[in-house]
């Protein structure tokens, strides 16, 4: 039953990627805007719907060191581990204006986390801010019309009808699928492991990190392998910043966050790979390839293998 559950897993994931990897590229030739939009905000908003949903829950629970815990660790593991996976697959190129025009909010969002959070409280009126934030730069994402280049070629092209309606259900479908098999997959996976008599913190790491990373992973790596490459990114820096200032700014409107662990190491890390990776874009001149891939993934474990060590 738990090799079903995981065979399961992994087709749901591999046709929910498909079909919204479709879907966000037809739509995006419909409104004519890019692709890195589209994965900055659709499916940015799509993947980051389960850290939305655990940071409600912890928050109902009076348990902000969770829906901390699980942005925090979601953004690295999207810098390091999806992005890492993605670009040792295929190369992730991005235009220059592009990249001068998205970058600013995406380090931005980091750096009020950092100086927000850092007192170790999120007030309401602070939750307020970010979501007022989130919905300018949503706007601001759509304000910019242009039109889409890719290989239709590397389309299935019995999705790619023009009606948008049509393509926002294939979007809907390809999510439910991603996030669907991603909890098969880890369900199986952790109940195997189990049976294995693998500790639990190892599961914690491995098998459950990197399950509630697949919806960004599967994404971002069919996107790029269709010519979608600026959407693999984009989803990236959507993804982060939907998880910084929707996911933490809801959390805190429901309830204040008042934390009680030594979460200052790990808003530095969070720092540090944001700017990790705008770096490597520039050393790249404006593309992320096998090299820049190993340094974000050697940078992730190198990350796991430290909260093992030192527990912070």
């Amino acid at each position: 039953m738990e090799f079903f559950k995981i065979v399961t897993g992994l087709a749901f994931l591999y046709y929910g990627g498909d079909f919204l990897v479709n879907g966000s590229a037809c739509l995006a030739r419909y409104l004519k805007i890019s692709p890195f939009v589209i994965g900055a905000t659709v499916i940015a908003f799509g993947t980051s719907a389960p850290e939305l949903a655990v940071g409600i829950f912890a928050a109902m629970d009076s348990a902000p060191e969770l829906a901390m815990g699980n942005v925090i660790g979601s953004n690295i593991a999207n810098i390091g581990l999806v992005l890492g996976l993605t670009c040792l697959i295929t190369t992730i190129v991005i235009s220059p204006n592009r990249f001068k025009r998205e970058y600013p909010p995406f380090l931005i969002s980091a750096l009020l986390i950092l100086f927000l959070a850092w007192d170790l409280k999120i007030y309401q009126l602070e939750g307020v801010l970010m979501v007022v934030l989130l919905s300018v730069y949503v706007l601001r994402s759509f304000k910019h019309k242009e039109e889409f280049s890719a290989d239709p070629e590397k389309e299935v092209r019995i999705l790619s009808s023009k009606n948008p309606a049509f393509q926002c259900f294939l979007i809907l479908i390809g999510l439910t699928g991603l996030v669907g098999g991603a909890k098969l997959l880890v369900s199986g996976g952790v109940s195997i492991a189990r049976i294995l008599g693998i500790s639990e913190w190892f599961i914690g790491i491995t098998i459950v990190a990197v399950g509630t990373s697949l919806p960004e992973i599967v994404s971002s790596i069919i996107a790029a392998r269709r010519g979608h490459g600026e959407m693999a990114i984009g989803n990236i820096f959507g993804s982060n910043i939907f998880n910084f200032l929707m996911v933490l700014g809801i959390t805190a409107l429901i309830h204040p966050l008042d934390i009680n662990e030594p979460i200052r190491p790990d808003l530095l890390i969070a720092i540090g790979t944001t700017c990790l990776l705008l770096i490597l874009v520039l050393l790249g001149k404006y593309s992320l390839g096998k090299k820049s891939g190993s340094i974000l993934l050697i940078t992730y474990f190198l990350y796991i293998v430290l909260k093992g060590i030192t527990n912070i």
